[in-house]
Formats: structure tokens, C-alpha cells, sequence
């Protein structure tokens, strides 16, 4: 494998870290968020989804974004009469958000970001070594 393949799958680990950190984001805003109108549905939960790539010349393999899926887990409830999206029994609809679970995948992907961006530091310096060696 030459650097620009290990330049390239570590640049694909930082797109799709930087895809799921934007998803991990809209949850943990939307941890609060009810429905509009009374006895709807919330905010429901998203899951990045990703796939591997192959390259048919280079036979590498990375990663990328294949896009968001809902988690179909059920809502949790509260007794809140007095809130607009309460229905008829006072009970509101919440998120199926755990934020717990959420800074958790948030502090994962920001080591497989970082980890990924090491590589990227690690491949310049080396690439970056070599050619001082060579034109001495």
C-alpha cells in the first residue's frame, strides 16, 4: 500500500466520524423535544449507518456514509397535563434519547476521529522524513 491509499482511508474515517458527530449533535438537541400537537409522536432517535468501500484497482477498503436511519425503539412518557403535547390522560410522548448513550457514541467518535487524524500526522511525517533523507 502506498501513503496516498493510507492518506485516503484515514481521510474517509475522518468524513464519517465527522457525519456520525453531526448526527450524535441532532439528538442531544432534540433530547427535550416533544410533539406539536397533542398525543404525536416526538423527536425519534437517529443512527448513522455506514458501509465499506472497496476499491477495485487498489483493493483497499474504507469507510464511508451511507446515511441515517430511525431507531424504532419506544417512547418513554411523562405526566405533564399542563404541556400542549399532552393527551387526553395528561401523558406526553418523550424522545426514545438516552443522553448518557449519546456522549458516550459522541466521545467514541471523537477518538476514532482523532485516531484517524493521528494517522494522517503520522503518514506527512514520515513522507516528510523521507524526502529529507533523500536529498541529502
Amino acid at each position: 500500500m502506498d501513503f496516498s491509499g493510507i492518506l485516503s482511508i484515514a481521510t474517509s474515517g475522518l468524513k464519517v466520524q465527522t457525519k456520525r458527530m453531526e448526527v450524535i449533535s441532532e439528538n442531544i438537541a432534540n433530547a427535550d423535544s416533544t410533539a406539536s400537537k397533542p398525543g404525536g409522536d416526538p423527536y425519534r432517535r437517529k443512527v448513522p449507518v455506514f458501509r465499506v468501500v472497496v476499491d477495485p484497482k487498489s483493493q483497499q477498503t474504507s469507510v464511508m456514509f451511507a446515511g441515517v436511519k430511525r431507531d424504532n425503539s419506544a417512547f418513554g412518557t411523562r405526566i405533564e397535563p399542563g404541556n400542549p403535547a399532552a393527551d387526553a390522560t395528561g401523558t406526553v410522548k418523550i424522545p426514545n434519547i438516552d443522553p448518557l448513550v449519546e456522549q458516550m457514541d459522541m466521545r467514541d467518535a471523537q477518538r476514532s476521529y482523532e485516531a484517524n487524524l493521528n494517522v494522517i500526522s503520522a503518514t506527512r511525517r514520515i513522507l516528510s522524513r523521507t524526502i529529507d533523507i533523500l536529498r541529502a
